[in-house]
């Protein structure tokens, strides 16, 4: 497994990992109001500006079939997906990996909104709550999640 800079030519596979991700996860977790928020914010815009920003990277397999994707912002973590049928092989670990070793470099602390499914992930990875944020989405529903940090020097 190997990780790489998404291109513009990964635009459709980053948009599907983190299309489908979303579909099969987040109806576990959420409201349907909630789940048709995460696909409006992951939106064609926001993963080009991505890409073409080179914020957004991919992990790939010996075949270079793409597994997950990361978007690392300054000292954001954001947009972190494993295609369900790869999750729990180290694909998310190795992308967590490598966000925080990205960050590491010119910050102290990386931050990132974690979703209700991957929250525990998150806590054993040692971040901390700091914030708890709750956004009114379509048909009245919640989308409740919260504003994590976990310093990362020397890790």
């Amino acid at each position: 497994m190997k990780i790489i800079k998404a291109a513009i030519d990964d635009f459709e596979t980053v948009k599907l990992i983190t299309h489908e991700t979303i579909k099969e996860i987040y109806p576990h977790y959420y409201p349907k109001g909630a789940v048709g928020f995460f696909l409006k914010h992951h939106c064609d815009e926001a993963i080009m500006g991505d890409i073409a920003g080179g914020r957004c990277f991919l992990t790939v397999n010996e075949n270079d079939a793409a597994l997950g994707t990361v978007t690392v912002s300054e000292d954001e973590i954001d947009r972190l997906f494993v295609l369900p049928k790869y999750q729990g092989m180290g694909c998310g670990r190795a992308l967590l990996d490598f966000a925080e070793d990205m960050i590491s470099r010119s910050y102290d602390e990386a931050k990132l909104c974690v979703s209700l499914a991957a929250k525990s992930i998150y806590l054993k990875r040692g971040y901390k709550a700091v914030g708890y944020e709750v956004v009114l989405c379509d048909g009245g529903d919640r989308l409740c999640y919260d504003i994590m940090t976990k310093g990362v020097k020397d890790i």
